[in-house]
């Protein structure tokens, strides 16, 4: 499996309290490494899927430890190395009720088609991060991906990545860049942009035609609305978990959904190991899995 997609490093700050302008605000602060595609397939190794990821670094140490963090994770990084260029970052104020983001995407403008072709060698499915697609730096490496993995018959699954910049570049545009998706995934904001208002179950049939594929609306502690090819609609609940920062609980959803497909599983199988997986992810800390502590003892 491939993932193409950006590589970064978060800044995440789940705040303690409600924002403070010009003053103190309590909040737990890591520093880790984030991006919708690299998250999700950080995702997939951990439930054991053997997972590439396309993606750009600058040369410099940020980003040789994300590099080196994924690889720790079972992820193999086809990453492209940047010279004269940072690795993206971001800054995450989270709270229970939502995230927002500042970002600065970094290396990840310049991916190229050549990577992309790396990492497409020898895949039989590719998870497409829209964040590659949505910024004209890297437009050009999202649309080779799409156009390859379908000329050669590869399942492909789109991740809607961000409300905002679909609002930027629009739905009809979008759309033409992804029709002919397996999957096209969103959460409720990036539904409403892209299918309008409605509800989730409409929103969803609405995506699933526009793309010819299916879609999935995911609806965070409500949930997630799939619509199936032929029109069938299957909906999950959550499960009901403490939870601690809802970073990454969509990628994870991503992952799980995907995984389960490549490996088999029935649509509403998947969709039930989708929310499994996402509501694992809101109980920790930052946007991945926890990366097991190896013991020290008798060293």
């Amino acid at each position: 499996m491939c993932c193409v997609g950006d590589i970064i490093t978060d800044v995440l700050a789940a705040l303690l309290a409600p924002l403070a302008p010009d003053s103190d605000t309590p909040a737990h602060i890591q520093v880790a490494g984030g991006g919708q595609a690299a998250n999700t397939a950080s995702w997939l190794a951990a439930s054991g899927a053997d997972v590439v990821l396309v993606g750009a670094v600058g040369d410099d140490q940020a980003g040789r430890e994300r590099v080196a963090e994924l690889t720790e994770a079972g992820v193999r990084v086809a990453a492209q190395v940047c010279h004269g260029s940072a690795t993206g970052a971001i800054v995450v104020l989270s709270t229970l009720h939502g995230r927002s983001m500042i970002t600065d995407r970094g290396a990840n403008l310049l991916l190229t088609p050549e990577s992309v072709d790396v990492g497409l060698s020898d895949a039989g499915r590719l998870h497409l991060s829209a964040y590659t697609l949505l910024d004209p730096g890297s437009r050009r490496a999202g649309r080779h991906a799409l156009e390859q993995a379908m000329a050669r018959g590869i399942p492909v699954s789109v991740d809607a990545a961000s409300a905002h910049p679909l609002e930027q570049v629009g739905a009809e545009l979008f759309f033409s860049w992804v029709r002919g998706t397996q999957v096209l995934l969103a959460n409720s904001d990036e539904a409403l942009v892209l299918a309008g208002e409605g509800t989730p179950e409409e929103q969803a049939r609405r995506l699933a035609d526009a793309v010819g594929g299916s879609a999935v609306v995911k609806l965070g502690a409500g949930g997630a609305v799939w619509a199936l090819p032929d029109g069938e609609l299957l909906t999950a609940p959550a499960t009901a978990v403490p939870a601690l920062d809802t970073t990454g609980a969509g990628d994870a959803f991503a992952a799980g959904l995907i995984g389960a497909l490549a490996a088999g599983a029935s649509p509403d199988k998947a969709l039930s190991a989708a929310t499994a997986l996402g509501s694992q992810a809101v109980t920790t800390l930052g946007a991945r899995p926890p990366v097991p502590v190896h013991s020290e003892v008798g060293r």
